[in-house]
């Protein structure tokens, strides 16, 4: 399990309004714009969970419907976006290294409580 790739989590809505770009005004393209940033994290992990990295990304509300991409799964939350982002962490093997991205707290705590860990959207986002 050890040689397995990390899973890398991304809660796309916590990521994207991390930012106040005018993401609200396109959810759905916002979300894209953060899946065709990813490619760093698919290669290299996030920092403490070095990769290649299995990622998914989590999308919820009026962002559904963003297609998955080479390296990059896309889930549409058919409700809550936590609630999805938790099933995906606890369907994994718990012997796995799994990380989600976020800044919520309330699912950080909820993902902590499974065995996973957190990084902040800072470590998926392109720097300037």
């Amino acid at each position: 399990m050890a040689d397995e790739k990390p899973l890398v989590v991304v809660d796309a809505a916590n990521v994207v309004g991390s930012v106040p770009d005018g993401w609200w005004k396109d959810r759905k393209g916002a979300a894209t714009r953060l899946r065709d940033s990813l490619d760093p994290v698919v290669e290299k992990g996030v920092p403490g969970h070095p990769g290649p990295a299995e990622v998914v990304l989590v999308v919820e509300g009026q962002a559904r419907g963003v297609d998955s991409v080479e390296g990059v799964r896309v889930e549409s939350a058919p409700g809550s976006g936590d609630d999805h982002i938790v099933s995906v962490v606890a369907k994994a093997d718990p012997e796995r290294d799994r990380v989600v991205v976020t800044a919520d707290r309330g699912l950080r705590d909820r993902i902590e409580a499974l065995g996973a860990t957190s990084v902040g959207p800072s470590a998926v986002r392109r720097k300037s």
